[in-house]
């Protein structure tokens, strides 16, 4: 196997300023929350208006019932759902995007439906790489 693109050009380094890795940090853990699997598909599910916890559970599809807890509270935590429990019996508590949440829903919701339509490209360059790895061993 031979290297290929060897002659790559080195760019300046950027000036950091001193909160340049805080930032890197910041900004690091709000991708961890918003790239998760699961928080992107539950503020998928949230878009159109509040939902019941099981109505959540239920349109998505693999999720487990303490993985949904998790990622509602994670949410919640970060600012982007609300929880509204009602005094009823038993209790109904409805999960709603904030504010913050539904300016987050559309890039989230653009991503996803990009997921969706690019799906037999992605497996099919998998397969080709995956064939050029082991061809490789």
């Amino acid at each position: 196997m031979k290297p290929e693109h060897t002659r790559v050009p080195a760019l300046p380094p950027l000036p950091l300023s001193p909160d340049a890795h805080a930032d890197c940090r910041g900004v690091a853990s709000v991708l961890a929350r918003v790239g998760d699997k699961w928080s992107v598909f539950v503020i998928m599910m949230l878009f159109d208006g509040p939902k019941r916890f099981n109505e959540i559970k239920r349109l998505v599809a693999g999720i487990s019932q303490r993985m949904l807890t998790l990622t509602l509270r994670g949410l919640e935590r970060d600012g982007l759902v609300t929880r509204t429990v009602f005094p009823t019996i038993p209790p109904r508590v409805d999960y709603e995007l904030t504010d913050l949440g539904r300016g987050l829903s559309e890039p989230v919701i653009a991503l996803g439906e990009w997921a969706k339509s690019h799906q037999v490209e992605i497996e099919a360059a998998r397969s080709r790489f995956d064939g050029r790895s082991e061809a490789a061993e």
